[in-house]
């Protein structure tokens, strides 16, 4: 079979001016195809900051990590740029969506063969973590990998073919010749000893384990220099400013080798870096996590000719292996001092080392990996040719339905330093109704949907504190339950909150304990949780056990060995089925003789508690009661009609049509949503989006209910016409289901 030539090369990944390992692969590994090889290379990098980087001319198209739409629109991109391959950079967490799944949704869409190089292999993966992995797997034509390690853990752990994975070593530089004794001289450690450090700086690198080495080597040889080059890794100084260094710093005068440790706060580029190591007389990487498949550093170091001192994570355990280097075990000082000492007190088995290490770089370089990866990229192609049709254009059956863009401007623009205001006049917050718990509890939980989805920006985590602020103060730590409104000066206008109140409160700070990465947050809640727990049993209203099951349910995410939690819970979940037991009939099944507001929220609890208790009983009759809200709920024309407010639905009359009101369509999305992932029946994926378009026009009045300019949503839909005013219960509504609905689009991509 003879192929067409490689005329063109998507790469996908991070790229340089970012500063990270995978950034500055990915431009190497590109700028060597390009050398190499007669074909044109472009770059699609994904933005982590707004605006994105000043790239070079060859990033033709810039992915924002966290829109989904992006990557649609990548896919469209590349497949009408007549692109023959595309070379795929992965790693767990340059992605967006749960565990990077946003990339499914680009590969999904490609009609190129695709060749992804796996920077991480998990032998323990989470359960998303391997469902992503699975997919992007299947997605892919070729895979490589760096390490022996990592190609069996594919084998083994997710039965990928072997045949499928190429075994590619980490390149590296062409490593100029050197005068060490000039090297030294110009960075001012002439007749001293140096080690040295490079890469960005975070805590699983280790270096607090060389600092506490020093002391001890310090007495052999009084002149050593430990160098760490390399600036605070982004990520890291975006979460937590330059605390690690800072802590690293006083640790070093702490033990008093303030003298023998220099920090270099910096991203170096290679001609510096090639230096530094040429001036060092050994390289040490302390690193902490035994999974680490792949290191460039390191491979940068071995290759340009260095004695290496390393814990024995994946890559260097099978680099340094035979002798090539010198292994000690994980978080072990004095096994780091020792083999220091010995290093710099053996000169010959030093140098012995380092001739090795240059004898067998000179197969990792850029020139020689190039001519491998184009042997993969020619060997996709013939395997890929017969297979998917190279057609751009998809009829929407094969492609998801588009969802709007998430705009919080509305949000902002009601919330205060109180917390979110309840009502609006048009667009215009309404000061004069004040703040409830209600409304805080809700957009709180908002925030940690949208931090768990990867957009927790410096304004959702300010919006986070401002409603976690108002529940603390809204919580009587007398009576253990939650006052409900205050005014717009601050004062509470009840001593005790209604009991939907209590239950909506519990909800969202198990929803901070389960779902927030910020420590401080999910402590704070977890204390309030505690204190509410107990008066959410003295409660009588069924939602407010509802609301009670899917808190508890929240934070067993986290703490399932709560035995107290636990015992709540299914207390909870008995009410609601005695409750059930007592009233439904065959031609109403449901828990009340009335179907009010926010109904489905009853179905969802048992439906969450059965799926996480294993109680089979429980889900049964929540998926029973749902499906039969679901026709109660459906229009002639095959619409969703949230019962209307104006008289709600009672056994043997007619249902109420109008007022038809936001949190009921949200109860019916999440509902479904939850329904789908008990069961995986495509019905609740498609009830999900049928109560979803609601917001979107597909309703009774055809009008669409949500702001497209700000993310608003208007109050309700009235017989006649739409309730323009865009209150904080409505907004959140749709807020809330349109996370929750992309957070369905990234399940359906990884199952």
């Amino acid at each position: 079979m003879t192929l067409p030539k490689l005329q063109k090369i998507a790469f996908i990944g991070d790229y340089l001016p970012r500063k990270c390992g995978i950034a500055t692969f990915t431009h190497d590994l590109r700028s060597s195809i390009a050398k190499t090889s007669a074909a044109e290379c472009i770059v699609v990098p994904m933005d982590d900051i707004p605006g994105g980087y000043l790239y070079d001319n060859e990033v033709q198209f810039q992915v924002v990590e966290q829109d989904i739409e992006d990557y649609r629109a990548a896919a469209d991109f590349l497949n009408f740029s007549n692109v023959d391959i595309v070379c795929l950079q992965h790693e767990f967490g340059i992605y967006g969506g749960p565990c990077g799944s946003h990339v499914l949704a680009l590969l999904q869409d490609l009609r190129m063969p695709v060749v992804t190089t796996l920077h991480t292999v998990l032998s323990e993966p989470s359960q998303t973590q391997r469902a992503v992995m699975t997919q992007l797997v299947r997605l892919s034509t070729r895979l490589v990998v760096m390490t022996e390690r990592s190609r069996q853990t594919l084998i083994n752990i997710y039965s990928v073919d072997a045949d499928q994975v190429d075994l590619i070593a980490h390149g590296i530089p062409n490593a100029p010749d050197t005068d060490q004794q000039i090297l030294k001289e110009q960075f001012n450690v002439k007749n001293k000893a140096v080690a040295l450090t490079f890469g960005l700086l975070s805590p699983g690198k280790g270096i607090e384990y060389v600092l506490r080495a020093i002391p001890e080597v310090v007495v052999r040889f009084p002149d050593f220099i430990y160098l760490v080059l390399g600036a605070t890794h982004p990520n890291l100084i975006r979460e937590q400013g330059e605390r690690y260094r800072i802590s690293l710093e006083r640790m070093a005068k702490e033990l008093g080798i303030s003298k023998h440790v220099s920090f270099y706060n910096r991203f170096v580029e290679l001609e510096e870096l090639t230096e530094f190591l040429g001036a060092a007389d050994l390289y040490i990487t302390p690193y902490l996590n035994v999974q680490q498949a792949v290191s460039g550093t390191l491979a940068y170091a071995f290759g340009c000719g260095q004695a290496v001192i390393s814990t024995p994570y994946w890559h260097a355990e099978e680099l340094l292996a035979d002798g090539r280097g010198v292994l000690v075990p994980f978080a072990d000082s004095a096994a780091i001092a020792r083999e220091i000492i010995g290093l710099l007190g053996d000169d010959d088995r030093r140098m012995a080392m380092r001739a090795e290490a240059r004898r067998l770089g000179r197969s990792m370089t850029w020139d020689h990996i190039s001519q491998s990866y184009l042997a993969s990229f020619r060997r996709a192609q013939r395997e890929r040719s017969s297979h998917r049709p190279p057609l751009a254009v998809r009829t929407l059956d094969e492609q998801p339905l588009a969802l709007p863009k998430m705009q919080l401007d509305h949000l902002q623009h009601l919330s205060d330093s109180t917390g979110i205001v309840q009502h609006a006049i048009y667009t215009i917050p309404d000061h004069a109704h004040g703040y409830c718990t209600d409304d805080n509890a809700r957009a709180l939980i908002l925030t940690v949907l949208l931090e768990e989805q990867g957009n927790d920006s410096p304004t959702v985590h300010s919006l986070a504190s401002r409603y976690a602020a108002f529940l603390n103060v809204a919580f009587d730590r007398d009576t253990g339950r939650f006052r409900n409104f205050m005014s717009f000066d601050r004062r509470w206008l009840e001593d005790d909150g209604s009991d939907d109140s209590q239950g909506r409160a519990l909800w969202a700070l198990g929803t901070c304990i389960g779902r927030s990465r910020r420590a401080g947050l999910a402590a704070w809640a977890r204390e309030l949780f505690h204190r509410a727990l107990p008066e959410c049993e003295k409660t009588t209203s069924p939602r407010t056990w509802a609301l009670g099951i899917l808190g508890i349910h929240e934070y067993l995410r986290r703490y399932n060995g709560d035995r107290v939690a636990t015992t709540m819970h299914q207390r909870l979940a008995e009410r609601l089925i005695r409750l059930y037991d007592a009233t439904a009939t065959e031609d109403w099944p449901w828990f009340e003789n009335t179907a009010t507001y926010n109904n489905a929220k009853l179905s969802q609890s048992l439906i969450a508690y059965g799926r996480g208790s294993n109680e089979p009983l429980a889900t049964d009759i929540g998926l029973k009661s749902l499906r039969w809200l679901c026709g109660k709920q459906l229009s002639p024309q095959g619409r969703f009609r949230p019962i209307g407010s104006n008289g709600f639905s009672r056994e043997g009359t007619a249902t109420a049509v109008f007022d038809q009101q936001a949190i009921e369509t949200h109860a019916m999305v999440s509902a479904s949503i939850e329904a789908f992932a008990s069961t995986k029946d495509p019905f609740w994926n498609e009830q999900a989006h049928l109560a979803f378009d609601w917001f979107l026009g597909r309703n009774d009045l055809g009008q669409p209910i949500y702001d497209a300019s700000t993310g608003g949503c208007y109050d309700g839909l009235m017989e006649n016409q739409v309730n323009e005013n865009q209150g904080a219960e409505s907004t959140l509504a749709f807020l809330l289901s349109l996370i929750e609905m992309r957070g369905l689009g990234a399940t359906l991509r990884v199952n």
